[in-house]
């Protein structure tokens, strides 16, 4: 790639290794988005290589080491137990790097590609898609001292990411926006787990207390009959509520008048509708262009990864 301090020139060298459930989509949108050249897709599994090849124009790979060197970007969305070693060569070589969440299995995995990103001046990006929706871009102008969020986040059993519980699989999308919002550290982690179709925890709820004074209530399960994706933050003299997946958001603040009788103003904000991984991957792109932070980075991937093994930690089973 280069000097990694210098802003790229013309479109942008990118390549998708892994196009299992999740990689293809990284694959399709980035081949439409401006700026890039999606010139290879990488997967062990040559037939999933070859249809994402197929449908998006890039070259089909098995073996990711011989895009070292070639490539000024690459979007990570393999198992998270191979997220360290597949990410590393790249950091090292200062190529800019996106993984998927959760950054890496351990947290001291994480904290080597943090560090090596800080050391070669790679761009280091943590693929938490939901800081990119735009329901999510709506709200975070108007947090200022939350004090409670609660969070559900429900999903039917998946046919992937059985390799992680529930916690590293789901709850950590609202770790990180929870931890975006709040500005302080959780001093506090109550847990509990109940690992039904699985050996590991499919469903979990976790109360954390932050240093603000904020508590954060958040369940997250994959055995739920529907799908919900819902948070809801209260601060002082408002109330704000977030359906990630409608995209929708409603808002409502107290607004005082003196001696007269308080009134509650608000109702549905408007939202404009978009696919929350184009936007990250769209993020990422610009970010390695301009020479910028990524929405969300590495270090930020980290925090949620830390925060998320504490509460593993700490968990109980009933």
């Amino acid at each position: 790639m280069g000097d990694p301090s210098t802003p790229v020139t013309g479109r942008l060298r990118v390549a998708v290794i892994g196009v299992g459930h999740l990689g293809k989509h990284h694959a399709r949108l980035l081949a439409g988005i401006g700026g890039a050249q999606l010139v290879a897709v990488v997967d062990t599994a040559v037939d999933r290589a070859a249809a994402a090849a197929q449908a998006t124009g890039a070259r089909a790979l098995s073996d990711y080491r011989e895009l070292l060197g070639e490539v000024d970007a690459v979007s990570i969305a393999v198992p998270t137990e191979l997220h360290r070693d597949v990410a590393m060569p790249f950091i090292e070589r200062g190529t800019a790097v996106l993984v998927e969440k959760p950054l890496t299995k351990t947290v001291a995995e994480g904290e080597e590609l943090v560090a090596a990103a800080a050391a070669s001046g790679a761009i280091l990006a943590a693929g938490h898609t939901e800081r990119h929706n735009p329901a999510v871009s709506v709200v975070m102008p108007l947090v200022t001292t939350p004090r409670f969020i609660e969070v559900h986040r429900l999903g039917v059993f998946p046919d992937r990411s059985l390799d992680i519980d529930v916690v590293f699989d789901l709850m950590i999308h609202d770790l990180d926006i929870i931890l975006a919002m709040v500005k302080g550290d959780a001093t506090t982690v109550e847990a509990v787990g109940v690992p039904v179709l699985t050996d590991r925890f499919d469903i979990a709820n976790a109360r954390l207390r932050f240093s603000t004074g904020c508590i954060a209530n958040i369940t997250a399960s994959r055995i739920s009959k529907e799908r919900v994706r819902k948070i809801r933050l209260f601060q002082p003299d408002a109330y704000v509520s977030i359906d990630y997946a409608e995209q929708e958001v409603e808002g409502y603040r107290l607004l005082r008048r003196g001696a007269e009788r308080p009134e509650i103003q608000g109702g549905k904000l408007p939202v404009t509708r978009d696919e929350p991984l184009r936007r990250e991957l769209q993020d990422f792109v610009q970010a390695v262009q301009g020479r910028r932070r990524p929405l969300v980075t590495g270090e930020d991937g980290l925090r949620a990864l830390k925060l998320a093994q504490t509460i593993a930690d700490r968990m109980e089973t009933v």
